[in-house]
């Protein structure tokens, strides 16, 4: 059952081709768009992330974190 909060299918493809809403033509950071991730329009090719997503933020310091703890206690 679809969301009644969250917006269409064709509202997604219209942030997703705007380009004020990337960044450098790279990064996309939408506020309006509660999604995390979404699939890049070649599927295959991967996900992009919503770096205005605050649960995104979180998940990237948690990445960054893991790998710097790795590289202290696992370097020669």
């Amino acid at each position: 059952m679809k969301n009644d909060d969250e917006p269409s299918r064709e509202t997604q493809n219209e942030w997703e081709n705007d380009p004020n809403n990337w960044i450098w033509g790279m990064f996309y950071y939408n506020r309006k768009d509660k999604r995390s991730y979404f699939p890049k329009k070649i599927k295959e090719l991967g996900w992009h992330a919503n770096y205005a997503d605050p649960n995104y933020s979180i998940i990237l310091l948690l990445l960054i974190a893991v790998i710097l703890i790795m590289i202290k206690y696992f370097r020669n």
